[in-house]
């Protein structure tokens, strides 16, 4: 079994090195595994999202993620027991939720706010520390669900929005391979995106480099999103794009 961490904590403190030191002393010998600290400070919806994609490639085991903007509020910490067995731990804010969907949903969850495995004193701004360690009980009330924007097919136009900005200005979409069939869109096909209040046009391909440079294409990242980028070039900046922003992609006959 192992334990990751996602956090927004960066890598300039002391934080995660702490929550290491935490966990070996009640676990010595158990292997961590640092998915990134590097979420941005306080994006509940980039976590969320980058702990999702993550769920695939994580064994089963004790996944802890801490992005809390409300640390110190009335907020609960949860620790979730999803349907392939692994347990999501951190705050009930949203943060879990498409995890435990990736995972077969949600089955059993509990409030670890008052859990007598924290550690005391409990601080009222490091949660990540204190609080989020492994428990498992019976599902305790309503957990919250963070919705996504959602996307749609209509008049042969797919419309989607940008969830995640990458550090290269590559941007995923909302929209996956369905909405390409749906579209008639094939590799290799040329389309057209709408986005920032500018019009482009994009080629369908596998990488970057079935483009040339400068060029921007249309492509299924790495967790099967579509995805916009301009190969050795910032998508992102380019069309004007930031998360949220609505981008509208259809064929070119």
């Amino acid at each position: 079994m192992i334990i990751s961490l996602l956090t927004d904590y960066g890598y300039d403190d002391e934080f995660v090195g702490v929550c290491h030191a935490v966990i070996r002393s009640i676990r010595p010998g158990v292997p961590i595994v640092d998915v990134t600290h590097g979420i941005a400070r306080h994006d509940v919806r980039e976590g969320a999202i980058v702990l999702r994609n993550s769920m695939p490639y994580l064994p089963v085991g004790v996944h802890v993620a801490v992005v809390d903007p409300q640390v110190g509020t009335e907020r609960r910490g949860v620790a979730i027991r999803c349907a392939d067995d692994r347990v999501l731990v951190g705050p009930d804010n949203g943060l879990l939720s498409l995890a435990w969907e990736r995972a077969g949903g949600a089955v059993e969850a509990v409030d670890i706010s008052r859990s007598p495995f924290r550690l005391e004193p409990v601080s009222a701004t490091f949660h990540g520390r204190d609080l989020f360690a492994p428990v498992g009980a019976r599902l305790v009330g309503d957990l919250t669900v963070l919705e996504l924007p959602t996307a749609s097919v209509d008049s042969g136009v797919a419309s989607g929005h940008a969830i995640l900005i990458d550090r290269y200005g590559n941007v995923s979409l909302n929209l996956g391979h369905a909405e390409l069939l749906e579209l008639g869109v094939t590799m290799g096909s040329q389309v057209r995106v709408v986005a920032g209040g500018r019009d482009r046009e994009a080629r369908v391909v596998q990488t970057f480099a079935d483009v040339a440079e400068g060029e921007l294409l249309l492509y299924e990242d790495a967790w099967s999103s579509l995805a916009l980028a301009i190969n050795r070039g910032d998508a992102s900046t380019e069309l004007g794009i930031g998360v949220d922003d609505e981008v509208r992609i259809s064929p070119i006959q």
